[in-house]
């Protein structure tokens, strides 16, 4: 009869590296973090639908503590109690303190006036609402470290940029409820000194530019992109024509689409400045989303417009990189490197203005005073820019446009 309690050993729980839950038996994982960190969770279906709790690092916690509290856990199940529940209520007793939600309410309705656009609330409702979920009923002074990591690591990895940002406002609210006096303790989310040496490092850049595309090779590297089939091709060819960086285009939602206008609109909490942006879609730009509409035509509006095949959710940050690879090119430019080709084509290849090529790539122009003059974002003539794009991309622009001028073949 095979083991169905404790399967793992002490030794194992020391040497296994590769990320993944680890089952010990009786509803007890190890869960091996990408960036090495390892953590006790025990999984239950008290209460209707499959949860689990986090009983603290392989730190802290050693194996056989692990299996007394959930030996505990899988009695009250028995028993017809909810241990996760309890936990939470025990953390909660003094009913004055409010929970973690309670206070993140309170905290984002007093900031509501000084945010830019609805977009911008709507996006701290959700990630504090989806993301924060496990941490929403403790009460605010109760949220430990244990908490605030259990939130954050399923998400460092893969999406870093909402990571960091889910971060930032735990912390606020957290900060909110220490000014009121509900908290006493340091603050668990904070970053310097604390999780910056518990949250696995981001990779730093390589020093220098990245690789990019001749522009000249575009138009022939294009025509065989668009040969390619799949989500991850379509994306990589969005990309390129409207001078996207990555993240842009990856975490793109059809909210964020305006068919009939073609115009893209980018919130300013996913943007690097952190200001808003609007993209003007050429044709083939509209073409490629019309493609990828439902068969309704009504996306949902928080659905994404590139979501992974195989998990309906954020592509991988490697899926467009993979597409150039595909296509072997030599050398192999970077996706990034893709706004250098575009910048280039501007300068050299176009009348247009140069604050019309640097507003085209979400780059801030100038001093403060020179941008107090130009509040727009000229969105026409940026329009006029990416239709000229577009049509070089296609070989078409070279031969004519009052701003482009002819270019002669590599060749």
């Amino acid at each position: 009869m095979a083991r169905t309690l404790h399967r793992l050993s002490s030794l194992t729980v020391k040497s296994v590296k590769t990320p993944g839950r680890y089952s010990d038996g009786g509803g007890l994982y190890l869960r091996v973090a990408e960036g090495g960190s390892k953590q006790w969770v025990f999984l239950t279906r008290a209460g209707g639908k499959q949860r689990e709790a986090g009983l603290g690092s392989v730190n802290t916690v050693s194996l056989s503590k692990a299996r007394e509290i959930a030996a505990k856990f899988r009695n009250d199940v028995f028993e017809g109690r909810d241990p996760i529940a309890e936990r939470n209520a025990e953390r909660n007793k003094l009913k004055a303190i409010p929970t973690f939600g309670e206070m993140a309410t309170e905290v984002l309705d007093s900031l509501k006036a000084g945010f830019r656009n609805e977009k911008h609330i709507a996006q701290w409702e959700m990630t504090l609402k989806e993301y924060a979920a496990p941490i929403r009923d403790l009460a605010v002074n109760a949220v430990t470290t244990e908490d605030v990591l259990r939130v954050l690591k399923p998400i460092w990895i893969e999406k870093r940029e909402t990571a960091s940002r889910l971060r930032g406002r735990i912390e606020k609210v957290l900060d909110a409820a220490t000014a009121k006096g509900l908290r006493h303790d340091a603050n668990p989310a904070r970053w310097k000194g604390h999780l910056d040496v518990l949250l696995p490092k981001e990779k730093k850049a390589t020093r220098g530019h990245h690789a990019a595309m001749p522009f000249a090779e575009l138009p022939g590297f294009m025509e065989r992109l668009r040969a390619v089939p799949g989500t991850s091709a379509r994306a990589l060819e969005f990309t390129v024509l409207t001078a996207a960086r990555t993240g842009e285009t990856l975490g793109a939602a059809w909210g964020e689409i305006d068919l009939d206008e073609k115009v893209w609109t980018v919130p300013g909490d996913r943007m690097k400045a952190g200001r808003e942006h609007r993209v003007p879609l050429p044709d083939r730009a509209v073409a490629i989303l019309k493609e990828l509409l439902p068969e309704s035509g009504k996306p949902n509006p928080t659905a994404l417009v590139f979501p992974s095949g195989r998990t309906g959710k954020v592509l991988s940050n490697m899926s467009m990189t993979m597409v150039v690879r595909r296509l072997k090119i030599e050398p192999e430019p970077t996706v990034h490197g893709f706004r250098s080709s575009f910048r280039d084509w501007c300068g050299e290849a176009t009348a247009f203005p140069r604050e019309v090529a640097e507003a085209a790539l979400a780059h801030t122009v100038g001093d403060k005073v020179e941008a107090a003059y130009r509040r727009g974002d000229a969105l026409e003539k940026r329009r006029k820019l990416m239709t000229a794009w577009a049509g070089y991309l296609e070989g078409k622009s070279a031969k004519g446009g009052d701003n482009v001028r002819p270019i002669r073949s590599a060749s």
